[in-house]
């Protein structure tokens, strides 16, 4: 089994690239900062891992996440390797990811224009609801 579950602040604002053969797919590549769960001499530490997401999942982040803000996702481990122009063979480890969570508080949250009342809020084009900002954090029940 291969599943990989993290929960980290963003080390700065994810970018899209589009791969240029065929029909372009969306790449997003960028890093959460995980803090680890003990400190050493008072200071939290934090390991910096390298995520990728592609599709709409890539163009979900570019759009809804910026840097500092706390992102939960899941996904798999991925090694990769290739051989630069001297020919020196170079190996990259990553998280490829199936699931992208919003983990801040509502301060965080994007900005939504709210649906009218009369109407229920549909979902955007990448089908999550939007944010609702009548609804404090303390209304939850979880």
């Amino acid at each position: 089994m291969n599943k990989v579950v993290l929960m980290g602040r963003l080390t700065k604002d994810p970018e899209i690239r589009y791969t240029g053969m065929g029909e372009p797919i969306a790449i997003a590549r960028y890093t959460i900062a995980v803090s680890r769960p003990y400190k050493k001499d008072g200071q939290t530490q934090a390991d910096f891992i390298n995520v990728v997401s592609y599709r709409k999942a890539a163009e979900f982040i570019e759009k809804y996440f910026k840097k500092g803000q706390m992102i939960a996702i899941v996904g798999r481990l991925q090694v990769r390797s290739w051989d630069d122009s001297e020919g020196k063979r170079h190996w990259s480890t990553e998280v490829v990811t199936d699931e992208i969570n919003f983990a801040g508080g509502k301060n965080e949250a994007p900005q939504a224009t709210p649906a009218p009342q009369a109407a229920p809020a549909a979902p955007t084009d990448n089908g999550f609801y939007p944010v609702d900002p009548s609804i404090e954090d303390d209304d939850l029940p979880f």
